[in-house]
């Protein structure tokens, strides 16, 4: 029989889990200190975890441990460290992205669950096969799908479901933001992300940086879908997920507590939700497909006063603990004395002997004992039943309820024993390093085949172009050409995907460029190639994508050259060399709030309060497709290729002429230096420190 649909809250501290238990949550998920994409919450060290687990575990309630962000080489060891805590915590799940993590949890300890992380931008039925067929147990699907998206992944998917219910949108689809790292050094795939979206970005030409009143068109109000919760039920989803592990206790009862309400049918109190965080109210436009200005917020002034007046009610949500794991007492009456046991659904007893023998009583005192028995208040447990066997004498109230307490602290305290899963031993493998100062072969990725100059391909290595311009590469090209797949197929366009690849199979191409999961599954039996939006980082990801076929690598940005040379598992590796970063992946339009998608030429820029200028493009105008904002500063290497531990090095033009193109093809071959403002990016910088 399956369980009912499970409320999963956030616990981003030890007051936190105590609040989202005592409410009611069926689940918690929380950090352990490093290897989370929530460095600034409190977080939970091992032996605080094993303390959490235990109070969980008391309670009936699940553990699922988040080891979701980019990890690189040196940080493996420490990564197998966290796996076995979270092992030996008696945890119930590991939250991963990173291929690493999830290898190394079946490794070490193949009884823990492993869940595939929000961060892994899974999003389609094709995503959540890939998943199950790499042993996980759950997915947990992107932000942005709408409920029928939702079904169909449920419908198709071999494994459980995940859904957010409520909490922060990100602007981005989750694990393809690059904007906290490239504008601020602090890595949101590392979990230290600073929140740029949420600043002042002007999307109409003219206004002056700085200017009063600028518009936040890559900030997002708070989604909320607690009203579809018993839709998402019954769509497939198996757990709905609160956000917001960096909030506060009162706003986890607040949502725990109408989540609750709503799985069994009653009302719940929407102002009290709203009132304790929005961003001026909330949105579900991506599960109803209305994604336009509507979606776009701000937290102001008088939503913090809300949230002030809010509190002290909220607060009273998680004052004493939700009576809620079903007890059954029996009640002895023996030669020697009153003997009281307590079981309860799980096989687990606790039985204490009363030292004041009863009286002989004048009437029945069964009503009086299942009263006194019945007061479980104030502890997790419900009574569901009172068996007498033997004659009922008289005992005091008092008694009755000392029994009671004594009972339950026993069984409550087996029910915390909580035993630890079997940990194997295991060592992460030692990978060479990359050989440093050899200059890595050139390839380009164009956006149109127009934009690659006829000069320069018969000089690159690799060409890369969108599968969309496929039908436009000339055929002498095509044997060094890989054909881009997008990161991002909402709805239809994942089989409109899979049918062009199924068309070009024999049109002669290199190849294709994975970006998602899901294309190891959509894209079966064509050589295929890792691109960005894989996000590999460190030899071990990189030697499981190269067990799982593929013939190359491209290295995620916020790689450090000093990482970059770890990653060398017998796979080549590609790293970028010139390019405007794609800042953020987004379905929601940020120029929703100035024009429509039929007033729009498919794109346009964005200012920043500091005057610079971000591109922003769209895949498909009309409103069906995705939109990427980049950097206004583009990366070169060109004067410095030997120093990237790569065995390729590509060039990336998005919105560059075809002149521009060339040009900046001529002078990478060349060695020369860039001719305007550039960046290093990332590579010079200490990964551990972002």
């Amino acid at each position: 029989m399956s369980r009912p649909l499970e409320i999963l809250a956030p616990a981003g501290n030890r007051e936190m889990l105590g609040a989202a238990v005592f409410s009611g949550a069926d689940a918690v998920y929380l950090g352990l200190t490093g290897f989370n994409a929530r460095r600034t919450a409190g977080n939970f060290t091992p032996d605080e975890l094993r303390e959490a687990v235990a109070f969980c575990h008391g309670r009936g309630v699940r553990v699922h441990v988040t080891l979701n962000t980019l990890v690189y080489g040196r940080e493996l060891a420490g990564l197998a460290d966290a796996v076995r805590a979270v092992a030996e915590a008696g945890a119930d799940a590991v939250i991963a992205d990173d291929l690493a993590a999830a290898q190394l949890v079946k490794a070490i300890a193949p009884t823990l669950h492993l869940h595939g992380s929000t961060q892994m931008s899974v999003h389609t039925p094709a995503g959540a096969r890939e998943l199950a067929a790499l042993r996980y147990d759950r997915v947990i699907l992107a932000r942005e799908l709408s409920l029928e998206e939702i079904r169909e992944v449920c419908a198709a998917s071999p494994i459980e479901c995940e859904v957010f219910i409520h909490g922060a949108l990100c602007m981005s689809v989750s694990g393809q933001c690059m904007m906290s790292a490239f504008l601020g050094g602090r890595s949101g795939n590392r979990g230290a992300c600073a929140g740029p979206c949420r600043l002042p970005f002007d999307a109409a030409p003219g206004l002056a940086p700085g200017k009063p009143g600028r518009a936040c068109h890559l900030s997002l109000k708070d989604m909320d879908h607690i009203p579809h919760l018993r839709e998402l039920r019954d769509a497939g989803v198996a757990s709905v997920k609160i956000e917001g592990r960096l909030r506060t206790p009162e706003y986890a009862a607040a949502v725990v507590t109408a989540c609750r309400a709503v799985r069994d049918g009653l009302p719940y109190d929407e102002a009290l939700v709203r009132d304790i965080f929005s961003r001026s109210g909330f949105t579900d436009g991506y599960l109803t497909g209305q994604n336009d200005g509507r979606m776009f917020g701000v937290r102001t002034e008088a939503d913090a006063a809300a949230t002030r007046a809010a509190t002290p009610k909220a607060r009273e949500l998680f004052r004493r603990e939700l009576p809620r794991v079903p007890v059954q007492f029996s009640v002895a009456f023996e030669e020697e004395g009153v003997k009281l046991t307590a079981s309860d659904e799980d096989g687990n007893r606790a039985a204490v002997y009363g030292s004041q023998p009863p009286q002989p009583a004048q009437k029945d005192q069964a009503p009086a004992i299942e009263r006194a028995l019945g007061k479980t208040g104030g502890t997790p447990f419900l009574c569901r039943s009172v068996a007498l066997t033997g004659t009922p004498g008289f005992l005091p109230g008092s008694v009755w309820n000392e029994l009671r307490r004594e009972a339950l602290d026993k069984l409550l305290a087996r029910r915390m024993a909580v035993p630890p899963h079997e940990v194997r031993p295991y060592a992460p493998p030692v990978f060479p390093a990359h050989p440093v100062g050899r200059a890595p072969a050139l390839a380009a990725r164009f956006q149109t085949a127009a934009q690659c100059p006829p000069e320069a391909a018969g000089r690159l290595q690799w060409l890369v172009f969108p599968i969309g311009e496929a039908d436009k590469v000339p055929a002498a090209w095509r044997s060094r050409t890989l054909l881009e797949l997008p990161r991002v197929s909402f709805g239809p366009r994942e089989a409109e995907t899979a049918r062009r690849l199924d068309a070009l199979r024999d049109a002669g191409f290199a190849g294709a460029v994975a970006n998602n999961i899901a294309h190891l599954d959509q894209a079966a039996g064509w050589p295929l190639y890792g691109g960005l939006g894989l996000n590999v980082t460190n030899p071990m990801s990189a030697a499981r994508y190269a067990a799982l076929g593929l013939r190359g690598l491209l290295l995620h940005p916020e790689t450090a050259l000093a990482a970059m040379a770890e990653v060398a598992p017998g796979v080549p590796t590609a790293a970028l060399c010139y390019g405007h970063i794609p800042l953020m992946l987004t379905r929601a339009c940020p120029l929703r709030n100035v024009r429509s998608c039929a007033q729009c030429p498919g794109g346009g820029t964005l200012r920043d309060r500091k005057g610079r200028d971000f591109t922003v493009t769209c895949s498909a105008p009309g409103g069906a497709g995705v939109r990427t904002v980049y950097n206004p500063v583009p990366l070169y290497m060109g004067d410095r290729l030997r120093e990237l531990p790569a065995d390729v090095a590509v060039a990336a033009f998005t919105t560059e002429s075809p002149a521009r193109a060339a040009q900046i093809l001529d002078a990478l071959f060349a060695g020369r230096p860039f001719d305007s403002e550039f960046t290093r990016g990332l590579y010079y910088n200490d990964p551990s420190k972002r």
